[in-house]
């Protein structure tokens, strides 16, 4: 069973695709996204100007404000693994705790 994306997991597949300037179609597949999620995604990240249409090129582009979001979510993506394994760490060993409290 695979684990659900966030919002903001979401948002970060978009712009990746997005940084090397792609069309809907692509977005929607290389982001794994349904043609609903797409257009809801897409529609907010142009509203805050993470994203634009080049008309010339007829794709999507990254804004500078998309590059800073994606950099900042690379930090924020390294420390939520981190946190994460420690958690997993601190459950295995209450874990044990709890066995050793048992009858069993």
């Amino acid at each position: 069973m695979g684990s659900y994306r966030s919002r903001l997991d979401i948002i970060a597949d978009v712009l990746r695709v997005v940084s090397q300037g792609a069309k809907k179609t692509q977005i929607m597949y290389q982001a794994n996204l349904s043609y609903k999620l797409l257009t809801r995604y897409l529609a907010e990240v142009l509203e805050v100007c993470l994203v634009r249409f080049e008309h010339k090129e007829e794709c999507y582009v990254l804004t500078h404000k998309g590059k800073a979001f994606l950099e900042e979510y690379k930090k924020y993506s390294r420390s939520n693994k981190r946190l994460e394994k420690q958690l997993n760490n601190i459950d295995d060993k209450r874990k044990v705790l709890e066995k050793l409290c048992s009858n069993t």
